[in-house]
Parts: C-alpha cells; sequence; structure tokens
C-alpha cells in the first residue's frame, strides 16, 4: 500500500480505539436520540393541527412534564410502599424455599430411581452465589454514585433538548462525516432508522402496556397480594425481551408460595398466556409495518450489549438492534453486496473454464 493509504488505515484504527474508549458517552447519547425520535413523533403530531414547530415542542414538553408528575405523585408511592412489602417478605418465601427443598431431598432418599439431587448450600454456592455476586456487582456500579447517575440524567435531558430543539443542524453535522457522494444516501438510511425506532418504540408501549394491565388483572382476580408491584414490574421488564419476561414473574411466585402454595399453578399459567398472546398476536399485528427481529439475534444482541456497555447496554439492546439492522440491510447488503459484480474477465475466464470441463 501507498503512504497515504498506511495513513488512512492507521487514523482508522485509531478512530475505532477512541470511539471503544468513549463507548458510555456514546450510549448517553444515543440514549438521549431514543427520546428525541420519541417527543419528535409527538411534535410532529401536534403539528398537523397547524401549530408552530416551537409551540409544538413547547406543548410536548409540557405534556411530557403532566404525565411524569402524574406518574410520580400517584403511582410512584403506592409502588414504594408494596415493593417494601415485598421485600420484607422475601425471607419467608426464601424459608417455604428451603423447607420445599429439604422435604424433596428426604423423598429422594426413600425412592432411590430419582436423580441425585445435591444439596441446597451446594446449589447455593457453587451457582447462586457467583451468578448473584456479578449481578449485584453490575447494580452496585450502576446505582453506587448518585452523583454521577445524576450527572448522567441532566446530561441526556439537556441534550435530548438542545437536538430537540432544532434538529435539522445535528442532523447535517452528522452527515458531514460521510464522503460527499454518499450523504443524500445517508439521510435516506438515517430517515429509516428514525421511522424504524419511532416504529419500535411505540409497539413496545403498547405491548408494554398490555402486558401490564393483562398481569394486573389476572392477579387481581387470582387475590395474589402486591398486584401494582407485580403489574407494574411486568410491565417494565417486558422492554428487556427473553429476560424481562422470566424476571417478571419470579416474585409474584414467591408471594403465592407464601400465601397460597396452591397459587403457582394458575400464575404460571396466566404468564404463560399473557406472554403468547404478546409474542404470537399482539406483537406481530403492532410490529407488522415497523421493524421484525428475529427471536435467535435479539438474544444475542442482548448478550453483545450487555457485555459491551452493562446494564444500560441491556436495556437499550433493542432498540441499538434496531438501528443496526437498518443500517446492515440498506448499506451493506442493498448499496455493497447487491450491487456487487464480478469484473467481465473473471467472467471469461469462469466460462472458459466450465466449456474446458464439458
Amino acid at each position: 500500500m501507498k503512504f497515504g493509504q498506511w495513513l488512512g488505515f492507521i487514523v482508522f484504527l485509531v478512530s475505532l480505539y477512541v470511539l471503544w474508549e468513549i463507548r458510555q458517552l456514546l450510549l448517553l447519547i444515543f440514549t438521549a436520540v431514543v427520546f428525541v425520535v420519541a417527543l419528535n413523533r409527538i411534535v410532529k403530531q401536534i403539528q398537523r393541527f397547524g401549530v408552530r414547530k416551537n409551540l409544538a415542542i413547547l406543548l410536548t414538553l409540557v405534556l411530557g412534564a403532566v404525565i411524569a408528575i402524574l406518574f410520580f405523585s400517584l403511582i410512584v408511592p403506592p409502588f414504594l410502599e408494596q415493593f417494601q412489602k415485598l421485600i420484607d417478605l422475601m425471607p419467608q418465601a426464601w424459608e417455604q424455599i428451603r423447607r420445599a427443598y429439604t422435604i424433596l431431598r428426604q423423598q429422594q432418599t426413600e425412592l432411590e430411581w430419582l436423580p441425585q439431587i445435591p444439596p441446597l448450600s451446594d446449589i447455593i454456592q457453587q451457582q447462586i452465589q457467583p451468578l448473584s455476586s456479578r449481578i449485584f456487582a453490575n447494580f452496585f456500579a450502576l446505582f453506587s454514585n448518585s452523583l454521577t447517575m445524576a450527572l448522567q440524567f441532566l446530561f441526556v435531558l439537556i441534550l435530548m433538548l438542545m437536538i430537540l430543539i432544532n434538529p435539522h443542524k445535528y442532523r447535517q453535522s452528522f452527515l458531514q462525516l460521510f464522503p460527499s457522494f454518499y450523504r443524500r444516501r445517508a439521510d435516506e438510511v438515517m430517515t429509516l432508522s428514525e421511522e424504524a425506532l419511532g416504529g419500535w418504540l411505540v409497539g413496545i408501549l403498547i405491548s408494554s402496556t398490555f402486558v401490564g394491565l393483562l398481569s394486573g388483572m389476572g392477579l387481581l382476580f387470582l387475590q395474589v397480594n402486591l398486584v401494582l408491584v407485580h403489574a407494574l414490574m411486568a410491565g417494565l421488564l417486558n422492554f428487556i425481551p427473553n429476560i424481562g419476561p422470566t424476571l417478571s414473574i419470579v416474585f409474584p411466585l414467591m408471594i403465592a408460595l407464601i400465601d397460597s402454595p396452591i397459587k403457582i399453578i394458575p400464575i404460571v399459567v396466566l404468564y404463560f398466556i399473557i406472554q403468547n398472546v404478546e409474542s404470537y398476536l399482539l406483537t406481530p399485528t403492532v410490529m407488522a409495518k415497523q421493524v421484525s427481529l428475529l427471536p435467535a439475534i435479539t438474544l444475542m444482541a442482548q448478550i453483545f450489549f450487555a457485555q459491551t456497555f452493562g446494564i444500560l447496554g441491556l436495556l437499550l439492546a433493542l432498540p441499538l438492534t434496531v438501528v443496526a439492522k437498518t443500517w446492515l440491510d440498506e448499506v451493506l447488503f442493498k448499496d455493497i453486496l447487491d450491487q456487487w459484480q464480478l469484473k467481465p474477465s473473471f467472467l471469461s475466464q469462469q466460462k472458459h473454464e466450465d466449456q474446458t470441463s464439458l
């Protein structure tokens, strides 16, 4: 390679290293962009009624502030109260699990055909304890420094407002990173990414609201205690595919184990029905014209972004995957691979080889 090519390659490697070092900052910027996309959709809906853009932005922010105030004043206090009760009941639930496991071990000695069940202490020491230590380490790293969290939230909020006021200028600044001949195409891909991200936001909000309401009504019908906590957690954890729905059933089962163990089976059936209705009926209907991701790709993306960015990467794994999928489809597949043509000399050589072999 020539000197200029070597220099360009070195600059490319240095750029990758710099981007890796500031990956947490980039993730916070992406978080702000996600909120901007959500609020910008509301702004555009208000503008359809003939409202000017600045006034539409102001109305959107006021609406968001009102919703946040109502949420924190009406829902958060009873949620925290019930969540504290849930934490207080955890030792009782653990005692019930320990007793059930002890009975199972005793039955194993009487029935030799049962598989060997290790002692509970060994399971805790070998499996649960290392896993819990890693989880709590990440949790502590995320929430231990309240000042850092507050500054990060303030940074995201200010950046969101700055981009929302004039998104066109920031969009044009980002497009300057591309070669001049590709900027128009990059602008089209950005539009598609914004539409895909907005479609995902609408779909996940509808899906999470459905899961939360249906879980709450089902648990209320089954007379399970602390319904608000379970329903709200089911809705929020639905933002994390695969992992969230599994975690949401743990706490209702623990409460049922303390109150009435016979409720465990109806709760499992209830959550199984809700998740299947959400996965096979609601999500395909809502996301039909928005974005579709294969389950295996979603799971691999969650693992990758969680390993790379931590807890925040796990929470944002799906929107990151949606945007990455759009860019890969448009740039790599359509603009590069689909346009790839073999050289005429190679085609003639291949034709000659085919004729010789015949």
